[in-house]
């Protein structure tokens, strides 16, 4: 209890007129989830604080909160390289921001160390439910390789999501290596297509999300200048692989397919 009061010492009783939830957040979530918090938070108030909004807003259990808590969420939060404040109004601007994270932390993943762009992509998709958490609430999957059909050729974006806190949709592309400038590129053409195609009257504008391997921050930023589209970019960290010689015990298609031709022969 100590603890508690001294990581919360501006809690006090609060008048009708007060914001009452504003004072008295930290009470609102089980006390297993409080203790875990104040354990892992001593010293920063600010850090105790996020995590229990976090734990509100987004109705964690345990297990949950002490996963975010072990992957510093605090530190990641908000923190991706964007032009969010250049390309949207100011609110609007805020709140894009919040739903960023960089790092995005993929060690939900089964994936070799030698994988390559398919094989993550693959690997998000088949934990599509941690990757879904690992962005964050408000994020809904829309699709996977969304095909857009722009002038006379055909495009297909990594990854379709729409986020209904801001109302708007949001395109990912995965990159398994350094960022490039090239990339905004194809991603732009991808934010503006979608805009046209799909975005309804009542929908925000498109963001975009690059997520990759590494990135020179500097760099980023001035990649991000020379854009009009609300972007952001942010690394992402995989620590744990499977062994180089690991195989799956489920056949591959190629696999299924041989077999299929042989039983036919």
């Amino acid at each position: 209890m100590r603890y508690f009061y001294e990581m919360y010492p501006n809690v006090e009783i609060c008048t009708p007129d007060e914001n009452i939830f504003e004072k008295t957040y930290m009470f609102f979530i089980p006390w297993g989830h409080n203790k875990i918090i104040i354990d892992k938070c001593k010293g920063n108030p600010q850090k105790a604080q996020f995590y229990v909004k976090k734990t509100l807003e987004n109705n964690w259990s345990r297990a949950v909160l002490l996963n975010f808590l072990d992957t510093n969420l605090f530190e990641r939060h908000g923190k991706a390289v964007t032009n969010f404040a250049l390309t949207l109004p100011e609110l609007e601007s805020d709140l894009a921001q919040e739903i960023t994270k960089d790092p995005y932390n993929f060690d939900f993943l089964s994936i070799r160390e030698k994988y390559d762009e398919k094989e993550l992509k693959d690997a998000l998709m088949d934990n599509i439910g941690k990757f879904l958490l690992e962005l964050g609430n408000g994020f809904a999957f829309v699709g996977r390789e969304v095909r857009l059909v722009i002038g006379e050729t055909e495009n297909f974006v990594d990854m379709l999501f729409y986020n209904i806190k801001l109302h708007c949709y949001v395109v990912v592309e995965v990159k398994v290596v350094e960022f490039s400038a090239r990339d905004m590129g194809q991603l732009g053409t991808y934010m503006v297509a979608v805009n046209h195609q799909l975005k309804g009257e009542n929908d925000g504008p498109t963001l975009g999300l690059i997520i990759c391997k590494s990135k020179d921050n500097v760099k980023a930023k001035y990649a991000l200048e020379a854009s009009s589209q609300p972007m952001g970019i942010s690394e992402y960290d995989i620590n744990t692989f499977l062994p180089e010689n690991y195989k799956s015990s489920l056949p591959t298609i190629e696999e299924i397919e041989a077999e299929l031709g042989d039983a036919t022969k």
